[in-house]
């Protein structure tokens, strides 16, 4: 028995690495029938307390992994996702599938067309496992919504697992799916897998393009967060997003934004060390009221590279303003306000009210170009601040997990805050476009998941991919399961 064997046999066939199911599958020590089975075994176990799924496609997924069986029996080339099961956020459009965005105006919705990232996983032979739970739209960092079930956080299901991409967090933390799929137009990637012990990547805007999703003008609400919102992976390892995004990147003529290929070698940029990187660190961005739980751990996670990572490492203050109120104002200036109020006045009584709020107050002109000038403001600080460092880390979010019942905390170290506040780390990063990362950084004293935000300069995704994969080879985190997912196997 070869030790690769014996790694199958040890563990479900869900709680590998996407990487180590890859090789499996085309040397046959598994079948993509194998996998899928345990994927919609684990689901079965797992999600009827948790809720990761709002829309499960069992019989599509058995289908696509028996497709894949066939070529591979035939020695057909296969596609480098041949195989392995994946899950999807319900506000990213599935052809055939309900997308219904949480949202009840959305409630029948089935598109009729593919967002290009389902697409290119399609092609590349992944297997669509369902949709994952999402609060309405995504406007919020939670995982409840008016009409499915609230997505609870496997490490305490009496806290939240964070959102958007709650789902997909929830999915990849008990091993129910190896790849998921989330979006991130304020954090969205970044929060579910902070609070969930997860990889998430949110890589330079453009560089994953997205349509319909944010850019098709005939559907209020999910038409919304154009120039702000980012798709990308959520994994157990970072090789696993390297090979995620290998598959996702590159420019595709239905989204303006999207960025010529070519200059980042996705599998191979998490090789190499990163001795050498100047790197700050900011517990707080001088700003921001930050748990002494999360400062604590985070610190902790950021000083491994100066001890072991050899990195010049310096705590600084970058100097900014707090962008939050400009930050909210871009998102109404994306948004269809008057298919979005058009909705309201039809179904505002079973929408989300913060959302009804946000779309029904009187906002001025001022107060949306004044969203543009903060954000021109935050980009040319930030370039300037980054000329000096190779990377900024900081916390993903000011606080662990919380009751799944609140948007956000009223309270961060005794001070009154917006109940979105707790996002103050991830928002202005969508604002500027970087790259970014969530690491796992380690737990709190009770055992809640905490994150470290890794950031990189304009384009320099390969910098944070490289930076993950050295942290996480020094502080390994894939196999650190949930309690109540230990007992399933994993």
């Amino acid at each position: 028995m070869t030790a690769a064997t014996e790694e199958i046999t040890a563990l479900p066939a869900t709680a590998l690495p996407a990487t180590a199911l890859v090789r499996a599958i085309r040397t046959g020590e598994l079948s993509p029938v194998e996998v899928t089975e345990a994927a919609l075994e684990r689901i079965g176990q797992l999600d009827g307390s948790l809720h990761a799924f709002c829309e499960l496609t069992a019989d599509l997924a058995m289908s696509q992994a028996r497709e894949v069986a066939d070529a591979l029996a035939l020695g057909a080339e296969l596609g480098p996702l041949a195989g392995i099961p994946i899950a999807v956020k319900d506000l990213i459009a599935t052809a055939g599938i309900p997308t219904r965005c949480g949202s009840p105006a959305y409630r029948d919705f089935v598109p009729d067309e593919d967002d290009v990232v389902v697409e290119r996983v399609r092609a590349a032979g992944a297997v669509i496992l369902g949709k994952t739970t999402v609060p309405e739209f995504g406007y919020s960092g939670v995982g409840h919504s008016p009409i499915s079930e609230t997505a609870r956080n496997p490490w305490n299901p009496a806290m939240t697992p964070g959102g958007s991409s709650a789902g997909s967090g929830v999915a990849v933390a008990t091993g129910m799916a190896p790849l998921a799929l989330g979006s991130d137009g304020g954090g969205s990637i970044r929060i579910p897998s902070a609070h969930c012990g997860i990889y998430g990547f949110k890589a330079s805007m453009g560089r994953v393009p997205a349509y319909p999703g944010c850019r098709d003008e005939r559907f209020p609400g999910i038409s919304s967060w154009e120039s702000l919102e980012h798709i990308g992976p959520m994994t157990r390892t970072v090789d696993d997003a390297a090979l995620l995004m290998s598959v996702l990147a590159g420019p595709d003529p239905r989204d303006r934004h999207s960025l010529p290929a070519g200059d980042v070698d996705w599998v191979g940029a998490t090789r190499g060390g990163i001795r050498g990187m100047r790197v700050a660190f900011s517990a707080d961005w001088g700003y921001l009221a930050v748990d002494p739980r999360v400062r604590e751990v985070a610190a902790r996670a950021a000083g491994v590279f100066a001890t072991e990572l050899g990195c010049a490492v310096t705590e600084v203050d970058p100097g900014w303003d707090d962008p939050y109120q400009a930050f909210w104002s871009l998102v109404v200036n994306d948004t269809d306000l008057a298919g979005m109020r058009a909705m309201v006045a039809t179904h505002g009584a079973r929408m989300s009210p913060h959302l009804v709020e946000l779309v029904t107050r009187g906002w001025t002109a001022e107060e949306l170009t004044d969203g543009q000038t903060a954000r021109k403001r935050l980009v040319n600080r930030m370039w300037r601040f980054m000329a000096d460092y190779d990377l900024l880390l900081s916390p993903t979010l000011t606080v662990p997990p919380f009751p799944v019942h609140m948007q956000g905390p009223e309270r961060v170290e005794g001070r009154m805050v917006a109940s979105t506040a707790w996002l103050g780390f991830t928002l202005p990063i969508n604002m500027t476009g970087q790259p970014a990362a969530s690491v796992p950084a380690g737990f709190t004293r009770d055992g809640l998941p905490v994150g470290l935000q890794i950031v990189g300069r304009h384009l320099a995704d390969a910098s944070v991919l490289r930076a993950s994969s050295a942290y996480e080879q020094a502080a390994p985190w894939a196999d650190h399961w949930p309690p109540m997912v230990a007992g399933t196997g994993g």
